[in-house]
């Protein structure tokens, strides 16, 4: 039950901080002014509006009594009213009483006025929205009825227009004091958390500076620290791998050289398969570890950029179901080339290709299905591993290493993506790749 409890409660919480601090300011504030307005309105305004209604009807009950003595000079009592009690009043004869209006429940003051006026059993019928300054009563009166034009003043205390103001502006300037501090203060941590995403994507955030509290510096300069560490040790890879590059490549080639002069062509050929493999493989090593990039993030058509792949595989075996221009924001190259480790997977060992793309909300999805035989479910999370190799279902080349696929997973999970992996509906293999957008 408790559980239950706590789970709605953070389901209909805020989950930006911004907006959970203003909360936690604003929510006071309003049970306060709210219980000051309940207070005031039981104490004050409604037990004044009470006295004030039940006095008045009072004085309409005592002019009846006075004008319907029949010593009494009745032009006098009425100009009498009219002078010191500032009412309107008027006889109409021979006249009935119209409709009663609907009730106006949500009124305190014809609330009030209603209660009194039965209280006296008085046939009654009054208005109080036809005038701005007076209140419209009729009562009934012999023959006829008896008409008052009554000062709104009479009913209502104006104190309780004063009391709303004074409560609700004073309200209003300390929300909106704490928003001014409270965007100041998150400020700093939006900052740091898009340039984390940046970083985290790959990308260059150039000079961070933290600001903003103690605490929220604290953690951006450890940020920082920690950003300079990483790039540091990437440079020192890329450095590292460039000279095993250089290295490598001039024995290769020294090797290749040699074997031209070599005049048993069958030797040469297996020799030179040897060296062939070893320098493929020498490239597929340096592509792995040089796939954290240091190009840009840029907007391009990704359906422009499938198209291209498959114009250079110049194969009618791909067909693409192609939708509207989808325009994502990344690095490009990269993309290129997870799209294309995963088309020419494909191709080595299936006949037919679909390809599709689309957008869904936040996310663009890209899908890849073949023909093929397929991949074993169990296999689907350590394909994905640098150097994996599946020796069923699929006869991997000699010359592969295993590390396409996880070129291709690290391009996705460094721009914010998933890739997953199902049976597809031509029967072979189905790779659905999810980008935010």
């Amino acid at each position: 039950m408790s559980f239950g409890l706590n789970k709605f409660i953070k389901n209909i919480l805020p989950k930006q901080l911004f907006y959970r601090g203003l909360l936690i300011v604003a929510l006071p504030i309003i049970i306060l002014q709210f219980t000051i307005s309940i207070v005031f309105f039981d104490s004050l305004w409604i037990k004044t509006n009470k006295g004030m209604t039940r006095a008045l009807v009072a004085e309409i009950k005592t002019f009846i009594q006075a004008y319907d003595n029949e010593e009494s000079n009745k032009k006098f009592i009425i100009k009498l009213y009219e002078k010191n009690l500032n009412f309107k009043i008027n006889l109409q004869k021979n006249s009935v009483l119209p409709e009663k209006l609907k009730e106006r429940w949500f009124s305190p003051v014809d609330r009030s006025l209603r209660r009194e006026l039965k209280s006296e059993n008085l046939n009654y019928w009054f208005n109080t929205t036809n005038y701005k300054k007076n209140i419209h009563l009729k009562v009934a009166y012999k023959n006829g009825y008896l008409e008052f034009y009554i000062p709104r003043e009479r009913l209502t205390s104006s104190s309780v227009r004063l009391f709303g103001l004074w409560i609700t502006i004073p309200a209003f300037l300390i929300i909106s004091i704490a928003i001014i501090f409270l965007k100041n203060q998150t400020r700093p941590i939006i900052k740091l958390a898009e340039a984390s995403e940046k970083f985290g994507k790959g990308e260059d955030v150039g000079q961070f500076r933290p600001s903003g509290a103690l605490e929220i510096r604290k953690a951006g300069y450890e940020f920082d620290r920690m950003r300079k560490r990483i790039i540091r040790h990437l440079n020192q890879r890329s450095e590292m791998l460039s000279g095993i590059s250089h290295d490598l490549r001039t024995p290769l080639t020294r090797m290749k050289l040699q074997l031209e002069l070599i005049s048993d062509k069958k030797v040469s050929e297996k020799l030179g398969e040897n060296v062939n493999e070893m320098e493929k493989m020498l490239n597929d090593y340096l592509q792995f570890a040089s796939s954290g990039a240091t190009e840009k993030t840029r907007d391009f058509d990704l359906t422009k950029l499938i198209k291209e792949i498959i114009k250079k595989n110049d194969t009618n075996n791909i067909r693409f179901n192609e939708n509207n221009t989808i325009t994502f924001s990344g690095r490009k190259n990269l993309i290129q080339r997870c799209i294309n480790n995963f088309v020419d997977n494909s191709l080595k060992y299936a006949k037919n290709i679909v390809l599709n793309v689309g957008k869904l909300k936040n996310n663009v999805w890209i899908t890849i299905e073949d023909d093929g035989p397929g991949i074993p479910k169990s296999e689907y999370e350590n394909i994905f591993k640098p150097f994996y190799k599946i020796n069923k279902g699929r006869a991997d080349s000699k010359s592969s290493v295993g590390l396409g696929l996880s070129i291709s997973s690290d391009i996705i999970k460094s721009h914010g993506g998933k890739i997953e992996l199902t049976k597809s509906s031509l029967g072979g293999l189905k790779v659905m790749i999810s980008l935010p957008s």
